[in-house]
C-alpha cells in the first residue's frame, strides 16, 4: 500500500501502464538529457567573485567571496585551504543541508571568521559528528569551496516577499511554540517561516517553467565553475560531496555538470528507489529532491549513477528515519549493477552502516579516505 498517494494509490499502476514511471534506465546520458528537460535549470553564464574578509584559525585560511547570480541577492561561499599553502590543490564543492534550517546555509557545514551559533552547534552535533566537515577537508589538503544556495543563507527568500497563505500557517505554528514555552530566536523563527514557504516557493517556480532542483542546480553549477576557474585548484575536474539535501544537490550536479567538471561525488543519506521513498516517506523530503516529473526521467539511483563511471561514493545510514532499509539497499544494489555493467565496478563505493541520517562515524571517515584517494590518484 502506497501510505503517501492515500485515496489515488491506484494512479501508479495507471500511469506505468501509459509509459515509463519509476523505471530503471541504463542508459546515463538519455537520463541525464531527461534531466535537465524536466529541472529545467534557467541559463547561467560564469561568475567572477569579489573577495572580502580573509581569516586564518585552525590549520585553516578562509577567504569570503561574492557573486552576483543574476537574480536576487548576491551569493556568499567561503574558500578554505590549509593554511599557508600556496600550490594547486584538489578543489571541492561542499553543499550544505537543508536540515529544516534556512535562516543559514554554509554556516552548517564550515566555520567562517565570525564563529557559530548554538543553532548551527546543535545541527553538527546531531548530523556532522559535531564538526564543521568543510574545514576538515581543507585540513586534509583540499581547496574547498562552501556557498550559500538558493533558499539559504545570503540568499534566503525575506520575509515581507512570503505569500500570505504560507505566513498564515507559520503564524500559527510560532504562536503554538510560544504557547508551550519554546525559545524564538530570530533564525528559528525565520526557519519556521520558510519551511511553509517551500511549497508556495515551488508553485512558483513551477509555473515559471524551472524547479526547487533546477534553480538550485543551476546555483551549484556557477559555484562548480567558479572553483575550477580559480587559482589554487588543480586542473581535471572538482568533487562535490553533501549529506541529506545536500547531497540531493550532489546526485543532481552529477547529472547536470559538463564532461571533465567533475571528479567524483559524494552523496551521503540521500539515496533510496522512488517506490520504496512513497510508501510513507516521500513527504519527510525537501522539493530539490523531489520536482514534478521526476517520475518519467528514471529512478533516483539511475539518475545519481546516470554519468558513470564518475566515481561515485554514497553512504546510507541503517538507521535513517527518511528512508526505508529496503529502498537503500536496493538502491545500493542498483547503483552497483550499473557500474558494472559500465565497466567500472570499482568507481562506486557503497557504505551501508548502522548509523541515522548523518555524514558522520564511518560514513564520513570512509567518505574522506574514498575522496582522498579518487582525487590524488
Amino acid at each position: 500500500m502506497l501510505a503517501d498517494l492515500g485515496s489515488i494509490s491506484g494512479l501508479l499502476p495507471l500511469l506505468r501502464s501509459a509509459g515509463p514511471v519509476l523505471a530503471a534506465d541504463a542508459d546515463g546520458a538519455a537520463v541525464r538529457a531527461r534531466f535537465r528537460d524536466v529541472l529545467n535549470p534557467p541559463p547561467w553564464s560564469p561568475v567572477t567573485p569579489e573577495r572580502g574578509r580573509t581569516w586564518q584559525v585552525d590549520g585553516v585560511d578562509g577567504v569570503e567571496l561574492t557573486w552576483d547570480v543574476g537574480f536576487g541577492a548576491p551569493a556568499q561561499g567561503w574558500l578554505l585551504r590549509p593554511a599557508g599553502a600556496t600550490g594547486a590543490l584538489p578543489g571541492v564543492v561542499a553543499l550544505h543541508c537543508h536540515g529544516g534550517m534556512k535562516y543559514v546555509g554554509k554556516e552548517k557545514i564550515a566555520d567562517g571568521p565570525d564563529g557559530p551559533t548554538p543553532e548551527v552547534l546543535a545541527c553538527r552535533e546531531e548530523y556532522y559528528d559535531g564538526r564543521p566537515y568543510a574545514n576538515d577537508l581543507a585540513r586534509r589538503g583540499f581547496s574547498v569551496l562552501v556557498h550559500d544556495v538558493f533558499g539559504w543563507g545570503s540568499r534566503r527568500a525575506p520575509l515581507e516577499d512570503m505569500p500570505w497563505r504560507s505566513e498564515s500557517v507559520a503564524a500559527l505554528q510560532l504562536a503554538a511554540m510560544a504557547h508551550d514555552g519554546q525559545a524564538l530566536s530570530e533564525s528559528r523563527t525565520y526557519d519556521v517561516h520558510a519551511a511553509a514557504h517551500e511549497d508556495a516557493m515551488a508553485k512558483t517556480l513551477g509555473v515559471l517553467g524551472t524547479s526547487w532542483g533546477g534553480v538550485v542546480g543551476r546555483e551549484d553549477l556557477i559555484a562548480v565553475d567558479l572553483l575550477t576557474r580559480l587559482g589554487g585548484v588543480a586542473p581535471g575536474g572538482v568533487a562535490v560531496i553533501g549529506m541529506s539535501g545536500g547531497g540531493a544537490r550532489a546526485a543532481t550536479l552529477a547529472a547536470l555538470a559538463a564532461p571533465g567538471q567533475l571528479r567524483a561525488a559524494v552523496i551521503a543519506s540521500m539515496m533510496s528507489t522512488y517506490e520504496h521513498l512513497l510508501d510513507g516517506y516521500l513527504h519527510s523530503h525537501t522539493w530539490m529532491m523531489n520536482n514534478p516529473g521526476l517520475g518519467r526521467v528514471a529512478d533516483w539511483p539511475d539518475i545519481a549513477a546516470s554519468a558513470r563511471p564518475l566515481p561515485l561514493f554514497v553512504g546510507y545510514g541503517l538507521r535513517d528515519r527518511l528512508f526505508s532499509e529496503a529502498g537503500m539497499r536496493a538502491a545500493h544494489d542498483r547503483i552497483g549493477r550499473l557500474y558494472v555493467e559500465a565497466g567500472a565496478p570499482d568507481a562506486y563505493r557503497g557504505v551501508l552502516a548502522d548509523l541515522p541520517h548523518c555524514l558522520a562515524g564511518e560514513i564520513r571517515t570512509e567518505a574522506f579516505a574514498w575522496l582522498e584517494t579518487v582525487m590524488r590518484a
